[in-house]
């Protein structure tokens, strides 16, 4: 154990004087947090729809008032009177017709067609603006008293665990699982190569530390930088985007530490593959980086993923350790909701780790 803790301050004195590793390991993943943070939002907002209304009647211009009210559409403009040619030139993404017999129709209790040609170019988008403009209508008639009293289900809706819709709460912690994956990982690796490229590793080869020993002490070395990375990122995302921790931190903080620990043991591995240190660069960045992104469920449901590549995503530990961030600051089960994903990502983490040993240890005895 004291020759796995004297390799693991010799990593932590190499880390500290090399100022641009240090940048990569503290100012990046704050960059990243930054960028994904502010920039990333599913929800479609300032959506631009244009209206022709025949009608142009007091409830006809209270209906469209509604419509901008939810500060999801903005006024588009409508071209010569025709609904379709603004949507042509991409100026809106739908046009809403209001017939000339609609107060008079919903006065008299009568039914009324209202059209709303909505662009399908973008599908999800097209979902959002009908889904939206068939809740808004909805809300125009109950407000307006002109539902029908003997309608059989009133539907009574609360959105759980986050009523503000706040995108931040469902980003933010998602984004926790790339950048803990991608640093701690990528570091490791060019550690691990850095050694091989300088000739150093065959004084390893040589001293009686095993390759055991010496991928410990680098573990437990990047894992102390790890930590300090997820402290930081997450300190910087409580106070910009109001991030609390519901119900028991302690399955944040042991699946973070578990979570770190497969993630350096990834960039172990990979370093000990790789030729160089662009090569443990590009290991990291497309095995590590784009999986974690795309099929962790960060941004696309899990759900949603193809066969094949939903296996893969099994076997991510990035989807796991993402189910624990949006659980500790959104839902706050705890254990009783999330216990086996620690448990996933340990086993994943050992497996990474007992292979870059089987590497290491191979090339040892060619050496």
């Amino acid at each position: 154990m004291k020759r796995v803790v004297s390799q693991c301050i010799k990593e932590l004195n190499q880390f500290r004087r090399d100022r641009l590793t240090v940048a990569l390991a503290f100012l990046l993943p704050l960059a990243v947090l930054l960028i994904y943070g502010f920039a990333i939002r599913l929800e479609a907002k300032n959506i631009p729809l244009s209206i022709q209304d025949f009608d142009n009647s007091a409830l006809s211009r209270t209906y469209v008032e509604r419509l901008f009210a939810t500060h999801q559409f903005e006024i588009a403009p409508l071209l010569k009177g025709d609904p379709i040619a603004a949507i042509d030139r991409g100026l809106a993404k739908a046009t809403v017709i209001i017939p000339p017999d609609f107060e008079e129709k919903l006065k008299s209790r009568q039914s009324v067609t209202v059209q709303a040609l909505i662009d399908g170019t973008d599908v999800n988008n097209a979902r959002i603006i009908q889904a939206s403009l068939r809740a808004t209508t909805r809300f125009f008639m109950r407000s307006s008293d002109l539902t029908s009293a003997n309608a059989p289900i009133h539907a009574s809706v609360r959105l759980w665990f986050n009523p503000g819709r706040k995108e931040s709460l469902y980003i933010v912690p998602g984004i926790f699982g790339v950048i803990l994956w991608v640093f701690p990982s990528m570091l490791s690796g060019i550690a691990v190569v850095k050694e091989k490229e300088q000739g150093t590793v065959s004084q390893v080869y040589a001293s009686d530390l095993s390759s055991v020993e010496w991928l410990l002490g680098k573990e437990l070395a990047y894992l102390i930088i790890g930590l300090g990375e997820a402290v930081i990122v997450m300190t910087v995302a409580t106070l910009l985007f109001g991030l609390r921790i519901q119900g028991d931190p302690l399955t944040l903080l042991v699946g973070t530490v578990i979570y770190l620990g497969a993630s350096v043991a990834f960039g172990l591995l990979v370093g000990a593959r790789a030729s160089n240190q662009t090569g443990a660069v590009q290991g990291t960045a497309i095995a590590g980086f784009l999986t974690a992104l795309l099929l962790s469920g960060f941004i696309y449901r899990i759900d949603n993923i193809p066969f094949p590549l939903s296996l893969l995503s099994k076997i991510l530990p990035a989807r796991y350790f993402i189910e624990i961030t949006r659980d500790a600051f959104v839902r706050g089960t705890g254990w009783t909701g999330i216990w086996y994903a620690p448990l996933m990502i340990a086993l994943i983490g050992g497996f990474f780790f007992r292979m870059a040993t089987k590497v290491l240890a191979r090339m040892q005895f060619l050496d």
